[in-house]
């Protein structure tokens, strides 16, 4: 029997007849990532049902010395959930919210939980998790907390770092790690939980997560507003920084005119198109007003900050507003092939940013479209660089390393990241190499071969 042979037999006789698969249409959709930039293959799918399934999986292919890759919705964007002839292990069958305490604001809920069903679980609690993302439906607790994602409301409860109190994952030699006790204090040592955390992978695998929950706002007033230019934008969100704000995107003209022309159900809310939109979402709790959100935006009107707003009177209308950034994404595929980058800079040098990325885009590559967008509160911005009308896509996308050099030269001389909330992946493990600290890389390096020293917990991502 071949050694092949040998740990593919192990694994189906541990997981059973539901627990794999290498039918080659169950396989299809798990080997290819949304955005069409990554194909991959895998000898097996493995699909595990309980954390004990996710541990004897692993340590079958521990022994043999087989890689494996972690899968959750397969929403990922730079390459870190594609495999390319690792075991694949999907955690979408780990689906149980496990338990929610309203008096303790927590929830735990296992890996392959959508961030939508989280919400639902901590809405039927009278209780809200508020992390948002546009992928929420497909999406998995585990892929999240993998990639440490961001969404819109980092602004006001910060990355998915800061909703994470604990997580159980296995490690690369089988054993469990149990983090979710959920304790507001602990002293006892490293905080091991927090190593998994944006770890997409290599250290382990999160099969389940204690996450903290918050007070349900009585309402949410949504804005949309035009502005004639990003530093408008910028002015507006410096009036705004209080509390209640809980989300600030913009987004181009380019952008939404995307997403108006490919989407059924959208179209402008002004009457006049404006260079730059913004979206606003402020939380108003029991015993509150809301009068302060129509005072600041009118002030900002009358300042020349704001040329028009719209403040959403249904949920229907809030809803329409808030599609036309989620799709935003989306809607980029219709304008043609795009080079996207995933950045964070100092909030005050966005305006700054975007001026002389756009500046050296066009010079590399004229009449290419830039399509900035994004995270204008806590200065994500997804730039993301269309190619030129009438443009040959493959001749465009040759110049997808000379772009992404020039653009993360840029963040790099303000003091940003050059990834913010997609995470690394294969995709900027070569940039990450090349720009980090050394002494931060070694460290990286030193705490992935104490966790996993035969290098088989997705070994191609990251490091």
């Amino acid at each position: 029997m071949s050694t092949e042979s040998a740990y593919l037999r192990a694994l189906m006789a541990t997981l059973g007849p539901k627990g794999w698969s290498q039918d080659p249409d169950i396989l299809a959709p798990h080997l290819t990532e949304w955005r069409d930039k990554y194909f991959g293959h895998t000898p097996i799918l493995l699909l595990p049902q309980t954390t004990a399934q996710v541990s004897e999986a692993v340590k079958i292919c521990s022994q043999h010395g087989v890689p494996i890759m972690a899968q959750g919705g397969n929403t990922g964007l730079v390459g870190g959930n594609t495999p390319q002839g690792e075991v694949l292990l999907s955690t979408r069958r780990l689906k149980a919210v496990r338990a929610v305490n309203p008096a303790a604001n927590m929830m735990i809920a296992e890996a392959g939980v959508t961030l939508e069903v989280a919400q639902q679980a901590a809405q039927t609690a009278g209780r809200k998790f508020p992390l948002n993302l546009a992928s929420q439906g497909s999406c998995t607790i585990g892929g999240v907390i993998s990639t440490n994602a961001g969404g819109v409301h980092v602004i006001k409860y910060g990355t998915t770092k800061a909703l994470v109190t604990g997580v159980e994952a296995v490690l690369a030699d089988g054993r469990i790690y149990n983090g979710l006790s959920g304790l507001k204090k602990d002293n006892t040592g490293y905080d091991l939980s927090r190593l998994f955390i944006g770890a997409e992978g290599t250290l382990g695998i999160v099969t389940a997560a204690s996450l903290k929950l918050f007070e349900r706002p009585q309402t949410v007033v949504r804005v949309c507003a035009g502005f004639n230019a990003i530093k408008e934008a910028m002015s507006l969100l410096a009036r705004c920084q209080s509390p209640a704000l809980a989300m600030f995107e913009i987004m181009p003209r380019i952008g939404v005119q995307a997403v108006i022309e490919n989407f059924a159900g959208h179209q402008d809310p002004f009457s006049a198109p404006y260079p730059w939109y913004g979206i606003l979402d402020f939380e108003i709790y029991d015993g509150q007003s809301d009068d302060f959100i129509t005072a600041l935006i009118n002030r900002a009107i009358d300042d020349g900050l704001v040329r028009d707003a719209v403040i959403a009177q249904s949920g229907a209308q809030a809803k329409a507003l808030l599609g036309l950034r989620e799709n935003m994404s989306a809607a980029q595929k219709h304008l043609g092939a795009s080079i996207k980058h995933d950045i964070s800079i100092p909030v005050d040098q966005v305006a700054n940013f975007i001026s002389r990325a756009d500046a050296a885009a066009l010079a590399l590559i004229p009449h290419a479209r830039p399509v900035a967008f994004g995270h204008l509160g806590d200065g994500n911005i997804h730039y993301n660089v269309t190619s030129p009308i009438g443009a040959d896509s493959d001749v465009f996308l040759a110049h997808w390393d000379a772009l992404q050099s020039v653009v993360h030269d840029i963040v790099d001389s303000l003091g940003g990241s050059i990834s913010a909330e997609h995470g690394i992946g294969i995709m900027k493990k070569q940039e990450l190499a090349a720009r980090a600290d050394p002494v931060k890389m070694a460290l990286l390096r030193s705490v992935k071969s104490a966790l996993d020293p035969d290098n088989i917990m997705n070994p191609r991502v990251l490091i």
